[in-house]
């Protein structure tokens, strides 16, 4: 039998040829005693529950027990059929001579009449065997559905986890603490503030420093403390490392989701609100608002007895549309509901320190004690001849310490410039002139791009590269992206692995002012000072650098390997990805590196979105969001796609070949057709248009050109959330787009998306202000338009508290400050009795057309929530308003 086999035992074939014949005796003798039959189900039994095992044991890995077990089990039941065997042969023997087979049945029938005490004996043998068997089936059964359900609660808790953000903080911990010199920072951690900070709830701790201070590799000491002195799962800890080149993962929504991702991580199953918002958005592919990240963040660190958040950086954190104090502003709220304790670290920046200015602060600068471990660390890598003359190696120590001055960064440029010196006069020289301070950082990168320029020439281009990609590049690369980018020849149909650089030559060559983390891989400034400097002189220094990005991305997404156009698949896709390093990041990004070069690249921009399969193939992993991919070859044409970089030379020379930059005429939409433009054209994507994907992605020169376009249709809604223009630039925040569509004579202010939601509803629900006033401004707006909720604008900003944009409602002309909504039939003024906001009140009881009497659906007046509020204020004001019924009741008095 195949389930024997499986636990190396040989099958019992005598066994199997007893069990046929008795089948088929069955079947052909209903006469059969009640002896045999049941004998007969026993091992029918037997072999059921064997093929139940055996169908249970191929998708198992049995431990030890569990195989001496079976093993135990599988014995009892074969010499249990052996003997049953050898005992039905004695009892069914035929004598000799011819015999019907009536004769021959009703002989052993006879022989069988009363069932012997060694056939009752085996037959019971046979049921314990199948008890057994059946409960080890249960049990491996039990265990696959639980390693089942765990594998898939492991796979969707992963889903949920890589949805909510991409960022991976801890392989940014683990690359500073591999750098750090044993017992470094040792003096903040037994610091009186420190010690105060980490003994208390709800505390907060601000360290500022100046640049190179050694701000982080104290952060990251922090984080790596806290997780010694708290290994326990009560305790979260969630920290983020502000970069000045992450600053699109660094809004207010992505950071605290951020911190979500790292609290929910450390919970034992996925958090039931955070479950429920992953359902709510997945499938319809959006992502959560401000509000939604709030809330859940906020039940989610209420599971843990003690919380901890740390923040590196403040200053290099994205600080447009007040993002940066948007995200303060909820940690202290946080800190003020639950026990969170907030470290954070930054440059001296008056506004930043403005809002720590009650905390406990300590200034960090580098430690003369910490500096000096640095240096011992770096002196074995001087040249060996400098390395033994310890008066000289005494002198480095003494004279790099006096001249670091609190800046930790110095020491490495410093010994980063030693190490390279191959004399000891050149090393004597170099201790002269060491620059001092802060004032000194530019200096010695100067004196870093001497030595880059003083290489050999295939060196210096190497290093120029480098320094151009990481200067420029939209997100920090990988060293293995950067090899490929390095090897592109401009023009090529393919990359040419033999030119692909190693990654110390490629760290070398930038003589120390890049390095690679260890863990993660990315090749990045050795610090942020390094990056400004760039910033700055990167002109003068590297002019070209955007364009020779440019002509490397759009050159790989042109290899003729891409010709093929789209994958089919996602493995096929993922494949791809693989084998083409740069392919990722080139098809991403290529847009944004034209857009900084104006028209500089138009030629080559052209040549590549003329390309459909190409291009196809690039927009498939431009929109490809890990988890599926789009199959259309039309999901983008060439418009969207220079609408979605917001590229308006490449527009421009899509729209009307040959027309003026500079002319102030539309377009005229014939001529547009004749060269196979449609404007209006929606993509297999999200159903935008190219007007949709310029005011997504904000391009404001891009939208003013398409709406230049005679025939352009303003009103039109995506196939996705049904979002019409207007809608999606309130959303977006953009005052000058919205300003630039409701100038358009075709607006209509009142269209709906999907969720029944206006421009006008959406802007209040959005605390935007200024977009309301513009609304309520334009003839025909409907200020009492009901969204799918059933809620009005008034409701809205009554419910959001917004008493400004009360204000501007009540005084526009039509409003009705007595509707109720759809949801729990609410009137305005019972709901701003309930948010308890007296200025609301008031404000709609000075409104002449106010009912103080009007119910919701469970019969309640404004009055009567006042008074079970036990809002003394509220009541006094009802009750000296004209009109009031004291003796209203409610629907269950």
């Amino acid at each position: 039998h195949p389930f024997l086999s499986t636990i190396n035992f040989v099958p019992v074939s005598d066994f199997l040829a007893f069990y046929k014949l008795a089948s088929k005796i069955r079947k052909e003798f209903a006469s059969a005693p009640s002896q045999f039959r049941a004998i007969s189900e026993e091992v029918g039994n037997l072999r059921n529950t064997i093929e139940g095992v055996e169908g249970v044991l191929p998708n198992q890995e049995l431990t030890s027990k569990q195989k001496t077990e079976l093993s135990e089990i599988v014995c009892g039941c074969r010499s249990a059929l052996e003997e049953l065997e050898k005992t039905l042969d004695k009892y069914g023997e035929l004598g000799p001579g011819p015999v019907t087979v009536e004769k021959w049945t009703k002989r052993v029938w006879k022989k069988l009449k009363w069932e012997p005490d060694d056939i009752r004996e085996l037959r019971n043998r046979i049921v314990s065997n199948v008890t057994f068997l059946n409960a080890f089936n249960g049990r491996l059964t039990r265990e696959g559905v639980d390693k089942l359900v765990c594998h898939q609660d492991n796979q969707e808790r992963q889903a949920i986890i890589d949805w909510l953000s991409p960022t991976d903080y801890a392989t940014q911990q683990s690359d500073f603490m591999s750098k750090r010199y044993e017992g470094t920072g040792l003096w903040f951690l037994t610091s009186s503030e420190f010690q105060k900070w980490i003994s208390r709830s709800k505390q907060t701790m601000f360290c500022s420093g100046i640049p190179g201070a050694g701000k982080t590799m104290i952060a990251s000491i922090v984080i790596d403390h806290l997780w010694t002195e708290f290994n326990d799962a009560d305790v979260g800890i969630a920290f983020l490392y502000c970069n000045y080149q992450r600053q699109e993962e660094q809004n207010a929504v992505a950071l605290l989701s951020s911190l979500l991702k790292q609290f929910s991580q450390e919970q034992p199953s996925v958090p039931v609100d955070l479950k429920n918002l992953y359902g709510r958005h997945v499938d319809k592919r959006t992502r959560p608002l401000f509000d939604e990240i709030v809330r859940v963040l906020r039940s989610t660190v209420q599971l843990f007895s003690r919380v901890f958040i740390i923040i590196d950086a403040l200053d290099e954190c994205h600080v447009s549309n007040e993002e940066r104090n948007r995200f303060l502003e909820e940690l202290f709220n946080l800190q003020a509901q639950t026990k969170v304790n907030i470290f954070a670290t930054s440059r001296p920046v008056p506004e930043i320190e403005l809002q720590f200015e009650a905390c406990i602060s300590k200034t960090i600068r580098a430690e003369d004690a910490d500096v000096l471990k640095y240096i011992n660390g770096r002196i074995p890598n001087l040249r060996p001849r400098i390395f033994k003359d310890s008066e000289l190696v005494q002198t480095i120590r003494e004279e790099v310490v006096r001249a670091v001055d609190g800046m930790f960064l110095l020491a490495q440029l410093h010994m980063d410039s030693l190490v390279s010196k191959p004399t000891r006069g050149d090393i004597k020289l170099a201790l002269r002139n060491l620059p001092h301070g802060i004032g000194g950082v530019d200096a010695m990168y100067e004196q870093a791009m001497k030595r880059i320029n003083g290489q050999e020439e295939e060196l210096r281009t190497l290093a120029m590269k480098v320094l151009s990609w990481v200067t420029h590049a939209k997100r920090p690369l990988r060293a293995a992206e950067l090899q490929h980018a390095c090897a592109v020849e401009i023009g090529a149909t393919e990359l040419d692995t033999d030119f692909i650089p190693d990654v110390e030559d490629m760290v070398s060559a930038c003589a120390g002012l890049v390095t690679v983390d260890e863990k993660s891989q990315i090749i990045r400034w050795i610090h942020y000072t390094t990056q400004e400097y760039f910033g700055r002189a990167w002109a003068s220094l590297i002019p070209n650098a955007q364009l020779d990005i440019v002509k490397v991305c759009v050159t790989y997404l042109s290899f003729d390997v891409f010709l093929t156009g789209l994958c089919s698949t996602k493995e096929e896709l993922e494949a791809r990805l693989e084998h083409n390093i740069l392919y990722y990041y080139a098809a991403r990004n290529w847009g944004y590196h034209a857009y900084a070069t104006s028209m500089e690249a138009e030629k080559i921009v052209l040549n590549f979105l003329k390309n459909e399969a190409k291009l196809s193939a690039s927009c498939q992993v431009m929109l490809y969001n890990g988890f599926s991919i789009r199959k259309k070859p039309d999901a983008m044409r060439a418009l969207h796609v220079a609408a979605y970089f917001g590229l308006r030379e490449a527009t421009l020379a899509l729209l009307e070949p040959g027309h003026n930059p500079n002319s102030k005429e539309t377009f005229n939409r014939k001529a547009l057709l004749r060269v196979g433009i449609d404007v209006n054209l929606a993509d297999n994507y999200n159903g935008w248009t190219a007007l949709s994907w310029a005011i997504e992605k904000e391009h404001e020169a891009v939208v003013k050109l398409l709406l230049a376009v005679d025939g352009i249709d303003v009103n039109s809604t995506d196939g996705y959330k049904g979002m019409p223009a207007l809608l999606q630039a309130v959303k977006k925040r953009n005052m000058a787009i919205v300003k630039l569509l409701l100038a358009m004579d075709s607006i209509d202010v009142n269209l709906k998306d999907e969720d029944g939601q206006t421009a006008l509803l959406w802007a209040i629900r959005m605390g935007h202000e200024a977009v309301v006033k513009l609304l309520i401004a334009i003839d025909g707006i409907d200020v009492n338009a009901k969204g799918r909720d059933g809620q009005t604008a008034l409701s809205w900003a009554i419910e959001m508290g917004h008493e400004a944009v009360v204000k501007l409602l009540l005084a526009v002309d039509g409003i009705d400050v007595n509707s109720m909504d759809g949801y729990k039939g609410i009137p305005a003024l019972l709901r701003a009795v309930r948010k308890r906001n007296m200025a609301i009140v008031k404000l709609l009881l000075a409104m002449n057309s106010i009912d103080v009497n009007l119910k919701d659906e469970d019969g309640r007046t404004a009055l009567f929530s006042g008074i079970i509020m036990g809002n003394e204020a509220v009541v006094k004001l009802l009750l000296a308003t004209d009109g009031v019924d004291v003796n209203s009741k409610n629907r269950f008095s």
